[in-house]
């Protein structure tokens, strides 16, 4: 590949990553894809098509199918013809999740997870709620109880804090 080939293709590859990285999840509006660290990868094929590699934050993600045409219709409104492909290895972990991305989650009243659990070997079956160190997003204070272990969505769980009394959103550990 020629230079000028070459600085044109890092134009389009800037741009796509650029256009890539503004799209926001369809269930966590107040999150891109990029913060929610979703969105893996974003190269040229040799084609001269962007591609751009996506991982589901659960296996049967029911919102998959709309990042990839929100991706789609991003990458196409900046004039970049792209294709999506899903990425399941690593599998994705709330520790993928931006410092600014938890940020937006508490601002939006939404309590952001804590660290992964670590695992080596076959998940436990459990059969009561895990514990988890959950602070309300609205007044600060761990004084708070699960109410229902499925929340807005399923990769979130439903909490009430026990002082401001308000109900919130808390995403899963993954």
């Amino acid at each position: 590949m020629s230079g000028a080939m070459e600085q044109v293709a890092q134009q389009v590859l800037e741009r796509a990553r650029t256009a890539a990285s503004a799209v926001v999840d369809p269930e966590l509006p107040v999150l891109t894809l990029a913060d929610l660290g979703v969105l893996r990868d974003v190269t040229l094929d040799d084609d001269g098509v962007v591609a751009v590699a996506i991982t589901p934050t659960y296996s049967g993600c029911p919102a998959m199918a709309t990042m990839r045409d929100d991706l789609v219709r991003g990458l196409a409104a900046a004039g970049i013809e792209a294709r999506v492909r899903v990425v399941l290895d690593p599998a994705w972990t709330t520790d993928w999740i931006t410092p600014s991305g938890r940020a937006a989650l508490a601002a939006a009243g939404i309590s952001p997870p804590g660290p992964a659990p670590r695992r080596t070997g076959p998940v436990p079956l459990r059969l009561g709620p895990p514990r988890r160190a959950v602070r309300c997003p609205l007044c600060g204070s761990a004084d708070v109880e699960v109410t229902s272990e499925f929340g807005s969505t399923a990769c979130k769980a439903l909490y009430r804090c026990r002082v401001c009394r308000e109900p919130f959103d808390h995403v899963k550990e993954i």
